[in-house]
Formats: C-alpha cells, structure tokens, sequence
C-alpha cells in the first residue's frame, strides 16, 4: 500500500511538471505579437555591401535592394523600422540573441544554416562568382592552388573550401577589406555574389584593372531569416514577399538596384514564389 502511494505521488509529480511545461510554451507570446506589441522590427542587414545595403554619402542613411525589402515588411507589420548593422559572421547571432528579428542580409539558404533557422521563400537569386585582375586566367580551375580572399561566414568561403581544396583561404569582415587584399596583392582573387561584385566595381575608381570571370563558383537563394519555431513571423514574411512580387514591388525594387538604369544592369531570371 505505501509503495502504490509512492508510485502515485511520483506519477502526480510527473504530470504536473509535463503541465506546466505545456502550460509555459501556450503562455509564450509569439515573436510576431512581440514585434506588433512594440511597435518595431528589428532587421540585421548591412551598411557595407552594396547594393544589398550600404551609407548614401549623402544622406548618411542605410539604402539597398535588402533596406527596400525590410522597410516593405515593416510597413506591411504596422511596424516601425530600426535596422541592425551587421556582418555575414555575426548575422545568426544577432537572430538567435535577440538583437534581430529577422535577417534580411544576403544571407544564401543552405541545409547547414537551415538546422539553426528558418528561411523565407527567396527573395534573391544569384550565383558566386570570382573577380580577378584583368590580365589573369579566365578559367576558374586555374585558381586551384591560388590565394582567395573571401567574407567571413558567407557561403562562398565554405564553397571555396570544398572546390578548391589545395588553395589558401583567406576571410575578411567585409567585401570592401577583400578588394583591398586583392589591390594590395595579397590574394589572386576574391569571389562573392556576381551582383555584389558589381556593385562593388561600380564605386571603384580602378575597376578597369578588374574583370568578373563568367564561369559560376555556386548557385545562390537568398532569403530572410528567422528564428526557429516562429512560424506566425515566417508566414507574415513569406505573405508579404509573395504580395510584392504579385503586386510588382518586387520587380520595381529589383530595377532600382539592378535594371537597365543601374551602372552594371543584371537580367531579373526569377520570381519569387511559394514552395
């Protein structure tokens, strides 16, 4: 008999705990209502990767392809907009810290990244590509055994990595350091998304003695991120990017930054779309 009641006690205890665990869970407020309660949403993205996000020189302020997609988002939310700066190694950390609510930087949807976050629909496509001095070899493949310089955390190190096995990766914070290691010799070449590398050639005053190999290192989606388990805040995001390309916002925000007007026009070769 008091081996029955202490069964049925330990069993009770166990029960309530379960209870309130679920208790606890149901009782958390949504990332979604947070944002909406506050009044803001907090977007990481960057102020020094052009066109995606860099500093007007004339208004100081933070504009790109990405800046247009967070402040779409936040006027669809009711939301304010403070934007986050950030660099690509410290883009899931903000997320997953609080300090962001969201990335919209650049950042490629890979299965590695997709373990510790949640990725929109893409809202981007490109593909990573190599720039080099003009006068050296055309080919990727006579890269194998050179010094590449490459941002930290991005998909085009890692890539790097498995493609080249027998080069010297060298990282950098930011594509404009790159550029400069690749001036200053201390790499062959450097690789990045074909369209920020042409942004990046547009504001250098020496972009004749640097060319883009056609050849693609990579296929790039880039989509926002999100924390795991969020999913009234992904589908809110994914709405509103399916809204802009349905609407023609989408379009009209890739043209401001890529079309036929922009210094170095790249062919729109996707939608975005449900999967």
């Amino acid at each position: 008999m008091t081996r029955f009641k202490l069964r049925s006690s330990t069993l009770s205890a166990v029960v309530f705990l379960a209870l309130s665990s679920v208790t606890a869970i149901s009782a958390h407020a949504d990332q979604l209502s947070d944002i909406k309660k506050a009044g803001v949403i907090k977007v990481a993205t960057f102020d020094s990767n052009p066109p995606f996000g860099s500093v007007d020189a004339k208004t100081h302020d933070i504009v790109g392809y990405d800046v247009d997609f967070a402040k779409a988002l936040a006027k669809s939310l009711g939301v304010k907009l403070q934007l986050v700066t950030t660099n690509p190694a410290n883009r899931i950390p903000l997320l997953q810290s609080g300090k962001a609510d969201v990335i919209v930087a650049d950042i490629t949807i890979t299965p590695e990244r997709a373990q510790v976050i949640d990725f929109s629909v893409p809202y981007f496509v490109t593909g990573q590509q190599f720039l080099v001095p003009a006068n050296s070899p055309a080919k990727l493949d006579a890269y194998a055994t050179a010094r590449i310089g490459a941002v930290k955390g991005t998909t085009g190190e890692q890539e790097l990595h498995h493609r080249f096995p027998q080069s010297r990766v060298l990282s950098y914070d930011d594509i404009p350091l790159a550029l400069s290691a690749l001036r200053n010799g201390n790499v062959q070449a450097i690789t990045q998304d074909s369209t920020i590398l042409a942004g990046l050639l547009d504001g250098a005053p020496d972009k004749a003695k640097y060319k883009v190999l056609p050849e693609l290192l990579s296929k790039e989606e880039i989509g926002v991120g999100v924390k795991k388990g969020e999913g009234a805040l992904l589908k809110a995001v994914n709405d509103e990017l399916l809204t802009l390309e349905k609407n023609g916002q989408a379009v009209s925000i890739y043209n401001t930054w890529f079309g036929p007007q922009t210094k170095s026009p790249q062919p729109r070769l996707f939608k975005i779309a449900a999967k």
